[in-house]
């Protein structure tokens, strides 16, 4: 038997039995009302609840990250369907499994009963198994919830995706966690209250932060300490920090460079340096380093906010992320990450303009939607075809003139791309500039 049939046929196991899954498991809401978090889908008239209350639960997908009350709210479902569970997990199961189990669902629908197709895992479905699935789905043969750390628009096909409704489990807060921790202490039965657990404040709020929102861990992390601290003469454990920081060890980072994590966190580093935080750059920053991240792809990051967010208010900043992509090649992790916070903390205090890839913007759409515009004659390359096609006849040389500078037409049809700013540099470059194009316009003869 699987873990996971092990957990939805908790219900019926006898009491000793009960006790030996993990405290996780035996700690698992066995209703509504037990059920701690998810206000935003499981409070007071939210669909999710009305649905499950009314016993008429429909095909869904639960994403989130990782113990905050996908599975645990599957089975309070199940019982209430009265239905027969299919449990599979994408990773192992094939297309062959998935037909049978299908088959069985098909069979039970003519006989009156309800199927529960519980798919862990969904992400790592193929398109092929999803196409699989779609069919009696559509029929309703098989309530199907599949459940998935992953951002389902990026894994489920849309065919599959429109059929299901989607809900997002978002990390535990704090106070969501002290419930769960309190009732753990305080249950004789299903939790360690029997074993007389004492946590110092300390240790408590270890567990309630390192644990970052995931009650499994937390739990883990409690059962651990409980289970390896002696009772003292008065038969109750003390667990103090230096215990709830060996059970609850180094946090893990909840990060996968292949999922939207990656694109969520480099967003809000890139933002962050957009906004003049260096705080919150370095932050982001260095928690995605500790997860693993490339340097080299935050190194190219730097480069390109460097131009689109700092830009000519200040272009030293393209020089220092350059130098700090270069440092990355040469030197690699960890001393690498010296030159990148020296790069983001630039970045970050210099002064912004974005004028340079605005410009850029609108000269590529004037390219498609403007007037198809051909190089003026006297701008063409004269090396080849001055005598023969007079390309070149009429150049004005700049530097033959004063200030090295006189107006001529360098596009025709001129109109104003570059839009300078005030910040910084900028300010001064804005002061210098010269429009040649109109200025020779304004003086040919109408």
């Amino acid at each position: 038997m699987s873990s996971r049939q092990e957990f939805f046929s908790f219900a019926g196991k006898a009491a000793q039995e009960a006790k030996e899954l993990p405290l996780a498991a035996r700690m698992a809401p066995r209703s509504l009302s037990e059920f701690v978090g998810q206000e935003d889908l499981l409070g007071p008239g939210r669909m999710l609840r009305r649905l499950i209350e009314a016993g008429s639960f429909s095909s869904a997908i639960f994403f989130g990250p990782p113990g905050t009350g996908k599975t645990a709210l599957v089975r309070v479902i199940a019982s209430g369907l009265k239905a027969a569970v299919a449990d599979m997990n994408a990773v192992s199961a094939g297309v062959p499994e998935l037909r049978r189990l299908l088959a069985q669902a098909g069979e039970r629908t003519l006989r009156g009963e309800k199927t529960l197709l519980l798919v862990d895992e969904i992400h790592h479905f193929t398109r092929t198994q999803q196409d699989v699935l779609l069919p009696a789905v559509e029929r309703g043969e098989a309530v199907l919830i599949g459940l998935t750390t992953e951002n389902p628009s990026f894994y489920v096909n849309a065919a599959l995706l429109s059929r299901l409704s989607a809900f997002e489990f978002k990390p535990l807060a704090e106070e969501d966690l002290a419930t769960i921790l309190d009732r753990a202490l305080g249950d004789t039965e299903r939790g360690v209250g029997a074993l007389e657990v004492e946590l110092d404040a300390r240790a408590r709020e270890h567990f309630l932060r390192s644990c970052q929102g995931d009650a499994r861990r937390l739990l883990n992390a409690l059962e651990l300490a409980a289970l390896s601290t002696r009772p003292d003469s008065s038969g109750r454990r003390r667990v103090d920090l230096a215990v709830a920081e060996e059970c609850a060890r180094r946090r893990m980072i909840r990060y996968d460079k292949k999922s939207d994590d990656h694109y969520d966190h480099i967003s809000a580093f890139i933002k962050s340096l957009r906004g003049s935080d260096p705080d919150a750059a370095l932050y982001w920053m260095a928690k995605m380093l500790a997860a693993g991240e490339d340097p080299r792809f935050i190194a190219r990051r730097l480069v390109i906010a460097a131009s689109e967010d700092v830009g000519l208010a200040d272009s030293r900043a393209l020089l220092v992320a350059q130098a700090a992509s270069g440092a990355v090649e040469r030197i690699g992790l960890p001393e690498a990450k010296i030159p990148l916070a020296h790069a983001a903390v630039y970045l970050a205090l210099a002064p912004k303009s974005n004028s340079a890839y605005m410009a850029l913007s609108r000269a590529e759409k004037e390219v498609q939607s403007g007037p198809a515009r051909e190089v003026p004659q006297h701008l063409r390359d004269a090396s080849m075809d001055r005598k023969t096609r007079g390309h070149g006849e009429g150049y004005r040389y700049p530097h033959d003139f004063p200030g090295h500078y006189t107006p001529q037409v360098y596009m025709p049809e001129p109109v104003e791309l570059y839009q300078p700013g005030d910040e910084g540099d900028e300010k001064r470059l804005k002061e210098r500039r010269r429009r040649p194009s109109l200025d020779a316009l304004k003086r040919s003869p109408s």
